[in-house]
Protein backbone atom coordinates (compact mmCIF):
# COMPACT_ATOMS: atom_id res chain seq x y z
CA UNK A 1 0.00 0.00 0.00
CA UNK A 2 1.44 3.07 -1.21
CA UNK A 3 1.77 6.15 1.36
CA UNK A 4 1.69 9.83 1.40
CA UNK A 5 5.16 11.64 1.34
CA UNK A 6 5.49 13.72 4.68
CA UNK A 7 5.47 16.99 2.04
CA UNK A 8 1.87 15.86 0.70
CA UNK A 9 -0.87 18.25 1.20
CA UNK A 10 -3.39 17.16 3.89
CA UNK A 11 -6.96 16.31 3.51
CA UNK A 12 -9.01 18.96 4.93
CA UNK A 13 -12.98 19.51 4.92
CA UNK A 14 -14.26 21.82 2.66
CA UNK A 15 -16.94 24.31 2.98
CA UNK A 16 -19.11 26.48 0.95
CA UNK A 17 -16.41 28.86 0.45
CA UNK A 18 -14.16 25.98 -1.63
CA UNK A 19 -17.76 26.12 -3.78
CA UNK A 20 -16.08 27.53 -6.43
CA UNK A 21 -12.88 25.40 -6.38
CA UNK A 22 -15.05 22.08 -6.48
CA UNK A 23 -16.68 23.56 -9.96
CA UNK A 24 -13.65 24.50 -10.98
CA UNK A 25 -12.45 20.58 -10.16
CA UNK A 26 -15.22 19.65 -11.83
CA UNK A 27 -14.54 21.50 -15.02
CA UNK A 28 -11.01 20.29 -15.14
CA UNK A 29 -12.39 16.39 -15.25
CA UNK A 30 -14.95 17.42 -18.37
CA UNK A 31 -18.03 17.61 -15.50
CA UNK A 32 -20.52 20.11 -15.63
CA UNK A 33 -19.70 22.69 -13.28
CA UNK A 34 -22.78 22.05 -11.22
CA UNK A 35 -22.53 24.91 -8.75
CA UNK A 36 -26.05 24.21 -7.59
CA UNK A 37 -25.66 20.62 -6.77
CA UNK A 38 -22.43 21.39 -5.04
CA UNK A 39 -24.05 23.54 -2.74
CA UNK A 40 -26.51 21.31 -1.46
CA UNK A 41 -23.89 18.50 -0.58
CA UNK A 42 -21.22 20.46 0.81
CA UNK A 43 -24.67 22.02 3.67
CA UNK A 44 -26.07 18.74 3.71
CA UNK A 45 -22.70 16.61 4.07
CA UNK A 46 -19.45 16.84 4.38
CA UNK A 47 -16.63 17.51 1.50
CA UNK A 48 -13.49 16.53 2.26
CA UNK A 49 -10.23 17.69 -0.53
CA UNK A 50 -6.67 18.38 -0.78
CA UNK A 51 -5.37 21.83 -2.00
CA UNK A 52 -3.07 22.25 -4.73
CA UNK A 53 -0.14 24.28 -3.88
CA UNK A 54 -0.49 26.57 -7.08
CA UNK A 55 -4.39 27.11 -5.90
CA UNK A 56 -7.40 25.26 -6.04
CA UNK A 57 -7.87 21.27 -5.58
CA UNK A 58 -5.99 18.85 -5.88
CA UNK A 59 -8.98 16.46 -5.17
CA UNK A 60 -12.35 16.16 -3.61
CA UNK A 61 -14.96 14.06 -2.78
CA UNK A 62 -18.85 14.73 -0.52
CA UNK A 63 -19.74 12.09 1.98
CA UNK A 64 -23.48 12.46 3.29
CA UNK A 65 -24.87 10.46 6.38
CA UNK A 66 -27.65 9.15 6.95
CA UNK A 67 -29.35 8.22 10.40
CA UNK A 68 -31.09 8.95 13.44
CA UNK A 69 -29.76 12.18 14.91
CA UNK A 70 -26.12 11.49 17.50
CA UNK A 71 -26.21 8.06 15.01
CA UNK A 72 -25.13 7.49 11.41
CA UNK A 73 -26.55 4.19 10.23
CA UNK A 74 -25.14 4.61 6.18
CA UNK A 75 -22.82 7.41 4.34
CA UNK A 76 -23.05 8.15 0.47
CA UNK A 77 -19.53 9.00 -0.92
CA UNK A 78 -20.23 11.08 -3.74
CA UNK A 79 -18.01 13.62 -6.08
CA UNK A 80 -15.24 12.11 -6.39
CA UNK A 81 -12.83 13.95 -8.69
CA UNK A 82 -9.02 14.24 -9.16
CA UNK A 83 -7.69 16.92 -10.96
CA UNK A 84 -5.87 15.73 -14.34
CA UNK A 85 -2.64 16.66 -14.21
CA UNK A 86 -2.93 14.49 -10.69
CA UNK A 87 -4.80 11.21 -11.96
CA UNK A 88 -3.16 7.98 -11.86
CA UNK A 89 -1.00 9.34 -8.42
CA UNK A 90 -2.65 7.10 -6.08
CA UNK A 91 -4.53 10.63 -5.00
CA UNK A 92 -8.23 9.27 -5.21
CA UNK A 93 -7.15 5.80 -3.78
CA UNK A 94 -5.68 8.04 -0.73
CA UNK A 95 -8.98 10.09 -0.45
CA UNK A 96 -11.02 7.42 -0.44
CA UNK A 97 -8.83 5.42 2.32
CA UNK A 98 -9.24 8.66 4.83
CA UNK A 99 -13.20 8.16 4.00
CA UNK A 100 -12.99 5.06 5.15
CA UNK A 101 -10.98 5.39 7.76
CA UNK A 102 -12.92 8.76 9.11
CA UNK A 103 -16.36 6.64 9.11
CA UNK A 104 -14.63 3.39 10.77
CA UNK A 105 -17.31 0.92 10.96
CA UNK A 106 -20.59 2.77 9.17
CA UNK A 107 -21.71 1.18 5.89
CA UNK A 108 -21.20 3.17 3.10
CA UNK A 109 -22.63 3.29 -0.52
CA UNK A 110 -21.62 5.21 -3.73
CA UNK A 111 -22.21 5.48 -7.69
CA UNK A 112 -19.81 4.11 -9.57
CA UNK A 113 -18.96 5.05 -13.08
CA UNK A 114 -16.95 2.03 -15.19
CA UNK A 115 -13.34 4.34 -14.98
CA UNK A 116 -14.30 4.43 -11.03
CA UNK A 117 -15.36 1.00 -10.21
CA UNK A 118 -11.97 -0.76 -10.20
CA UNK A 119 -10.88 1.50 -7.11
CA UNK A 120 -13.43 0.86 -5.79
CA UNK A 121 -13.95 -2.44 -5.75
CA UNK A 122 -9.72 -2.63 -4.49
CA UNK A 123 -11.04 -0.86 -1.01
CA UNK A 124 -14.05 -3.44 -0.64
CA UNK A 125 -16.81 -1.94 -2.37
CA UNK A 126 -19.27 -5.01 -3.99
CA UNK A 127 -21.79 -4.07 -6.68
CA UNK A 128 -25.55 -4.42 -5.59
CA UNK A 129 -27.24 -2.96 -8.34
CA UNK A 130 -27.14 -0.71 -11.00
CA UNK A 131 -28.88 2.37 -12.46
CA UNK A 132 -29.65 3.68 -16.07
CA UNK A 133 -28.76 7.17 -16.79
CA UNK A 134 -31.82 8.55 -18.48
CA UNK A 135 -31.65 12.10 -20.79
CA UNK A 136 -33.89 13.77 -22.70
CA UNK A 137 -37.37 15.78 -23.55
CA UNK A 138 -40.46 14.29 -22.17
CA UNK A 139 -42.91 13.75 -24.89
CA UNK A 140 -46.29 13.70 -22.94
CA UNK A 141 -48.75 10.77 -24.17
CA UNK A 142 -52.57 10.65 -24.44
CA UNK A 143 -52.77 7.64 -21.65
CA UNK A 144 -50.49 9.15 -18.95
CA UNK A 145 -51.21 7.48 -15.41
CA UNK A 146 -55.07 9.01 -13.91
CA UNK A 147 -52.83 9.12 -10.43
CA UNK A 148 -53.42 12.65 -8.79
CA UNK A 149 -50.61 14.53 -8.07
CA UNK A 150 -50.05 18.58 -6.33
CA UNK A 151 -47.12 20.92 -5.21
CA UNK A 152 -45.82 19.62 -1.62
CA UNK A 153 -46.87 22.74 0.79
CA UNK A 154 -44.33 22.83 3.98
CA UNK A 155 -47.39 20.96 6.09
CA UNK A 156 -46.52 17.79 3.67
CA UNK A 157 -42.57 17.61 4.85
CA UNK A 158 -43.46 15.45 8.38
CA UNK A 159 -45.33 13.12 6.11
CA UNK A 160 -42.94 12.99 3.47
CA UNK A 161 -39.86 12.49 6.17
CA UNK A 162 -42.09 9.36 7.45
CA UNK A 163 -42.07 8.11 3.68
CA UNK A 164 -38.93 8.69 2.95
CA UNK A 165 -37.06 7.07 5.91
CA UNK A 166 -39.80 4.13 5.31
CA UNK A 167 -38.37 3.51 1.90
CA UNK A 168 -34.60 4.22 2.55
CA UNK A 169 -34.35 2.05 5.55
CA UNK A 170 -33.00 5.35 7.25
CA UNK A 171 -33.49 8.81 8.54
CA UNK A 172 -32.22 11.56 5.86
CA UNK A 173 -33.82 14.90 7.58
CA UNK A 174 -30.78 17.11 6.45
CA UNK A 175 -31.02 16.19 2.84
CA UNK A 176 -34.82 16.63 2.87
CA UNK A 177 -35.58 19.19 4.13
CA UNK A 178 -33.44 21.23 1.96
CA UNK A 179 -35.20 20.09 -0.57
CA UNK A 180 -38.35 23.24 -1.25
CA UNK A 181 -34.75 25.32 -1.49
CA UNK A 182 -32.94 23.61 -3.52
CA UNK A 183 -35.63 22.07 -5.84
CA UNK A 184 -37.80 24.06 -8.82
CA UNK A 185 -40.37 21.42 -8.32
CA UNK A 186 -41.29 18.98 -5.79
CA UNK A 187 -44.65 17.15 -6.15
CA UNK A 188 -46.57 14.13 -4.33
CA UNK A 189 -49.50 11.50 -4.96
CA UNK A 190 -51.69 10.81 -2.11
CA UNK A 191 -54.53 8.64 -1.38
CA UNK A 192 -57.16 8.62 1.22
CA UNK A 193 -55.06 11.93 2.62
CA UNK A 194 -51.43 9.55 3.08
CA UNK A 195 -48.52 10.58 0.65
CA UNK A 196 -48.06 7.35 -1.39
CA UNK A 197 -45.47 9.39 -3.34
CA UNK A 198 -43.37 11.91 -3.81
CA UNK A 199 -40.62 13.85 -6.17
CA UNK A 200 -37.90 16.62 -7.38
CA UNK A 201 -36.88 18.48 -10.33
CA UNK A 202 -33.74 20.50 -9.38
CA UNK A 203 -31.86 22.33 -12.12
CA UNK A 204 -28.84 21.09 -12.95
CA UNK A 205 -26.71 22.72 -16.10
CA UNK A 206 -28.94 22.40 -18.81
CA UNK A 207 -31.14 19.91 -17.55
CA UNK A 208 -34.15 19.34 -14.60
CA UNK A 209 -32.93 16.17 -12.87
CA UNK A 210 -35.97 14.35 -11.41
CA UNK A 211 -34.89 13.08 -8.37
CA UNK A 212 -35.68 11.46 -5.74
CA UNK A 213 -38.39 9.95 -6.92
CA UNK A 214 -40.45 7.76 -4.47
CA UNK A 215 -43.73 5.73 -5.20
CA UNK A 216 -46.12 3.28 -4.33
CA UNK A 217 -45.58 1.45 -7.79
CA UNK A 218 -44.98 2.37 -11.24
CA UNK A 219 -47.95 3.88 -12.45
CA UNK A 220 -47.15 6.56 -9.42
CA UNK A 221 -44.06 7.31 -10.29
CA UNK A 222 -45.22 7.96 -14.31
CA UNK A 223 -47.76 10.02 -13.06
CA UNK A 224 -44.84 12.04 -10.70
CA UNK A 225 -42.59 12.35 -13.04
CA UNK A 226 -45.64 13.29 -15.96
CA UNK A 227 -46.06 15.84 -13.49
CA UNK A 228 -42.71 17.42 -13.77
CA UNK A 229 -42.15 17.49 -17.01
CA UNK A 230 -45.06 20.11 -17.88
CA UNK A 231 -43.51 22.53 -15.41
CA UNK A 232 -40.47 22.62 -17.38
CA UNK A 233 -38.91 23.49 -20.90
CA UNK A 234 -35.57 21.84 -20.58
CA UNK A 235 -34.71 18.11 -21.21
CA UNK A 236 -34.86 15.96 -18.39
CA UNK A 237 -32.27 13.60 -16.51
CA UNK A 238 -32.58 11.35 -14.19
CA UNK A 239 -31.20 7.55 -12.80
CA UNK A 240 -33.51 4.71 -12.87
CA UNK A 241 -32.84 1.39 -10.62
CA UNK A 242 -32.44 -1.00 -13.43
CA UNK A 243 -35.04 -3.24 -11.40
CA UNK A 244 -38.10 -0.95 -12.60
CA UNK A 245 -37.89 -2.02 -16.35
CA UNK A 246 -41.21 -0.97 -16.67
CA UNK A 247 -40.78 2.82 -15.79
CA UNK A 248 -37.76 3.41 -17.96
CA UNK A 249 -39.13 1.69 -21.30
CA UNK A 250 -42.26 4.11 -20.36
CA UNK A 251 -39.37 7.13 -20.20
CA UNK A 252 -38.10 5.85 -23.59
CA UNK A 253 -41.15 5.84 -25.43
CA UNK A 254 -41.50 9.47 -24.05
CA UNK A 255 -38.53 11.10 -25.27
CA UNK A 256 -35.73 9.92 -22.79
CA UNK A 257 -32.87 7.88 -24.18
CA UNK A 258 -29.76 6.01 -22.18
CA UNK A 259 -26.85 7.98 -21.42
CA UNK A 260 -24.94 5.50 -19.32
CA UNK A 261 -25.10 2.92 -16.68
CA UNK A 262 -23.19 3.52 -13.10
CA UNK A 263 -23.19 0.43 -10.62
CA UNK A 264 -24.77 0.67 -7.14
CA UNK A 265 -21.86 0.08 -4.98
CA UNK A 266 -21.63 -0.68 -1.17
CA UNK A 267 -19.02 -0.96 1.98
CA UNK A 268 -19.61 -3.39 4.71
CA UNK A 269 -23.18 -4.16 3.80
CA UNK A 270 -24.67 -6.66 1.04
CA UNK A 271 -27.56 -4.36 0.26
CA UNK A 272 -28.46 -1.18 0.70
CA UNK A 273 -31.47 -0.80 3.40
CA UNK A 274 -35.20 -0.31 2.61
CA UNK A 275 -37.75 -0.83 -0.19
CA UNK A 276 -36.16 -0.91 -3.76
CA UNK A 277 -39.72 -1.33 -5.39
CA UNK A 278 -40.81 1.85 -4.38
CA UNK A 279 -37.25 3.75 -4.57
CA UNK A 280 -36.85 4.73 -8.38
CA UNK A 281 -34.47 7.28 -8.60
CA UNK A 282 -31.97 9.05 -5.97
CA UNK A 283 -31.91 12.50 -5.42
CA UNK A 284 -28.44 12.78 -7.34
CA UNK A 285 -26.49 9.83 -7.31
CA UNK A 286 -23.65 11.63 -5.56
CA UNK A 287 -25.99 11.73 -2.37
Amino acid sequence: MSTPSPTAPPIRPLTLRDLTACADLSENRGWPREEHKWGLLLTAGTGYGIDDPDGGLVAACVVTEYGAPGRTDLGAVGMVLVAERHARQGIGRRLMRYVLSTMGTVPLTLHATPNGRPLYEELGFKVTGRAEMLRGRFTPGATESRVATRAVTAEDLPGILRLDEEVFGTDRTPLITRLPAFADRLRLAEENGRITGYAAAWPNTDTQVVGPLIARDTKTAKALVASLAAGTDRPLRTDIDVRHEDLRNWLKRRGLASVAFNAVMTHGLPELPGDWTRRFAPLTVAA
